[in-house]
């Protein structure tokens, strides 16, 4: 059962997280969620148990662009210790909406920015999935409650939604996407989503419901227009 159709579980010991890294990364997955960091093996720090349940490529991520930067400090700001002398824990704050072209750095400063929230002494639990496996995880199909499977994501404390837009685009893609950020929207969750596409594509895409909640609940981060991984082959 892939980590982005449940709800995050606590990782009991060292060996579990390190097994569960394998699983993962044997079955190809991509989303993630981490369990209450109060909940850490001994011996195991807070951003080597981040680590554990992120993509390989991404384990290492720095989120150095300044318009990310100031979004961490304003989600470390917000964030409330469940009981007196416990960790921060991020419950609420603003969102992201990181645009730009294929391999410009978007997901890699997503991915930063989440490993720096764990950096500053912050408890985060979250999500990461790219919007084509989140549709495909919620078509209806026998078997799998996709509604019970949307509730989930939709709560999730802080939720990466990657490459928006890039799925192919109907009412059932426009309604499922408009129920999960209108959700978001209404809680005030903080959301980190990327993009290739332009607003005006985008609403084009997705409908004025979405882009509307979007434009009201992000701050858009615009990326220069290089592709970084092409510039790695020349």
């Amino acid at each position: 059962m892939g980590a982005r159709t449940r709800e995050p579980q606590p990782l009991g010991t060292a060996g579990a997280l390190g097994r569960m890294a394998r699983i993962m990364a044997a079955r190809n997955i991509t989303q993630a969620t981490l369990a209450d960091p109060a909940d850490e093996p001994e011996g195991s720090s807070p951003l080597d148990a981040l680590s554990a349940g992120m993509p390989p490529r991404y384990r290492e991520a720095v989120a150095d662009h300044p318009q990310v930067l100031a979004w961490a400090r304003e989600v470390a700001e917000q964030a409330v210790a469940p009981s007196p002398g416990a960790r921060r824990q991020v419950v609420t704050g603003p969102s992201l909406l990181m645009a730009g072209v294929v391999g410009a750095g978007k997901t890699y400063q997503a991915y930063g920015a989440i490993r720096l929230l764990v950096r500053m002494g912050l408890g985060v639990r979250w999500r990461a999935t790219t919007a084509a496996d989140l549709y495909a995880s919620l078509r209806p199909r026998q078997g799998v409650d996709s509604e019970r499977e949307l509730a989930a994501i939709s709560r999730s404390p802080l939720l990466i939604i990657d490459d928006l837009g890039a799925a192919k685009a109907s009412e059932w893609v426009e309604e499922v996407t408009y129920r999960l950020v209108n959700r978001r929207y209404n809680h005030m969750l903080p959301t980190l989503v990327t993009t290739n596409l332009a607003i005006k594509d985008l609403r084009a895409h997705l409908g004025d419901r979405v882009t509307s909640r979007l434009a009201q609940m992000t701050t858009r981060v615009q990326f220069e227009p290089v592709d970084r991984r092409r510039h790695l082959l020349t």
